[in-house]
């Protein structure tokens, strides 16, 4: 499981809206049962835009979708399953994105 991989939201009632998590905790902490990850949103649901650098937008299978870093959690391993995309190319977006919401925009 790598970092920056995406992965299909396990909750059936949230995927309509929230469609994929994109995993931001490093490798290095595999050995760990859970996932800090990110929510990627369908744009309609993204109603009240956020600065650019708080939510990018990133297209997965046709779809653009963009990120929610105020709303990062953790989720069991087991709950993913396989990666459909990977975000690495975009690492310092998504990183940066996290860091708008710790230290302000």
């Amino acid at each position: 499981m790598a970092q920056f991989d995406v992965y299909l939201n396990p909750s059936g009632r949230q995927r309509d809206g929230i469609p994929y998590l994109v995993v931001m905790q490093s490798d290095l902490l595999d050995h760990l049962p859970t996932r800090l990850v990110m929510p990627l949103v369908i744009e309609r649901f993204n109603a009240a835009p956020l600065p650019s650098r708080l939510s990018p937008a990133f297209s997965i299978d046709g779809q653009t979708l963009h990120l929610w870093p105020q709303q990062t959690a953790t989720i069991l391993v087991r709950m993913l399953g396989q990666p459909v995309a990977s975000l690495k190319e975009d690492q310092s977006r998504l990183l940066d994105a996290l860091d708008a919401v710790i230290s302000g925009i």
